[in-house]
C-alpha cells in the first residue's frame, strides 16, 4: 500500500504493508531511529509520537491509519538543534537519562502534557504520563517536566 504522509514537516510517500505498525514505518522505512520499540503492546510508551497532534503509541498503530496525516517524532519536536523544545532543554539541564531508552517517548508525552496543562503539579505529571522507565529516573523526569514548564512559560526556550 502506498502511503502519503508528512513526517516532521516533510511530505513523504512510502510503499508499506498496511498492517505494519507505524513504529516500523518510522524506524525502518523513514530511517528515524529516535522512536524506540519497548513492549510492542502499547503499554510502556517508548514508541510515543504524535499523529495529527495526538499522542499515540506507534507500536500498535497500523501504518495505514497514518495515510494523509502529519506525524511528529522526537526528531521533529524541536525546530532544530539550536532551538530545542523546552522539554528537550530541561532533559539536558536535569540530566534525566540513565540508559535513555525510554526517554524519547517520555519527552513526547511530557511535551503533550505541557501543551494541555502549562503549569502541571507533580501529581498532574504522575497522573498524566503513563510511560514506564525501568531505570527508575522518574524523580528526574518529574523535575525536568517542572523545569520545562517554567522554561516554556518564561519564554526562554521553544
Amino acid at each position: 500500500m502506498q502511503l502519503s504522509l508528512t513526517i516532521n514537516n516533510k511530505p513523504t510517500v512510502l510503499d508499506v504493508e498496511p498492517d505494519m505498525p507505524l513504529l516500523w514505518l518510522i524506524r525502518d522505512e523513514a530511517k528515524l531511529k529516535g522512536t524506540k520499540f519497548g513492549c510492542g503492546k502499547a503499554l510502556c510508551g517508548a514508541c510515543s509520537l504524535y499523529v495529527d497532534g495526538d499522542l499515540i503509541r506507534s507500536c500498535s498503530y497500523p501504518a495505514q491509519l497514518a495515510n494523509g496525516k502529519k506525524i511528529t517524532t522526537i526528531e521533529g519536536l524541536s525546530e532544530d538543534e539550536a532551538h530545542l523544545h523546552p522539554v528537550q532543554q530541561a532533559w539536558l539541564e536535569v540530566q534525566v537519562p540513565q540508559c535513555g531508552y525510554c526517554q524519547s517517548g517520555f519527552m513526547m508525552a511530557a511535551a503533550k502534557l505541557l501543551e494541555e496543562n502549562p503549569n502541571p503539579t507533580t501529581d498532574d505529571i504522575k497522573n498524566g504520563i503513563s510511560n514506564i522507565c525501568r531505570c527508575g529516573t522518574h524523580p528526574r523526569i518529574i523535575k525536568a517536566i517542572l523545569l520545562a514548564a517554567k522554561l516554556k512559560n518564561d519564554g526562554k526556550r521553544g
